[in-house]
């Protein structure tokens, strides 16, 4: 018994280190922090950038391992939700910016002077999936 608990404790944390040190290769090497305060002309607040992800990825982990019921206002969880999906899409636009995503998409299906059709495309798609889950599966 003890060596199985041993043995979950190891492949615990392993995926924990392996997952960690990804998401810090990710945000370190693509330079995706520096490259959203470019975009967003906002480079005096590049450290709140840095906790904020920080703070999320822990708050995450802890909301992830206890499962909490949080038993606030839905007039809070409105703005709450709101911010947390602007920094979400945020911090992948940063992404597609560092990677020039979207120029090599719209060549590739041959959208050349129509980027603004491919982004609204993904920016629509990806309003109604988010509905579409909330609506089926959260309540439910």
């Amino acid at each position: 018994m003890t060596i199985k608990i041993a043995a979950i404790i190891f492949i615990g944390f392993a995926s924990g280190l392996s997952v960690g040190s990804g998401f810090v290769a990710f945000l370190t090497v693509l330079g995706i922090i520096p490259r959203l305060t470019q975009l967003t002309k906002t480079m005096k607040m590049i450290q709140s950038y840095e906790w904020a992800v920080v703070i999320g990825a822990l708050t995450g982990v802890i909301a992830s391992l206890r499962d909490p019921a949080l038993n606030i206002s839905a007039y809070f969880l409105i703005p709450l939700g709101l911010t947390g999906g602007v920094f979400i899409g945020m911090l992948a636009a940063g992404l597609t910016e560092a990677l020039n995503v979207f120029p090599i998409l719209a060549k590739r299906i041959r959208l050349d002077g129509e980027i603004v059709i491919l982004i609204m495309a993904i920016v629509f798609g990806k309003i109604f999936g988010s509905i579409f889950q909330w609506i089926y599966f959260v309540h439910r």
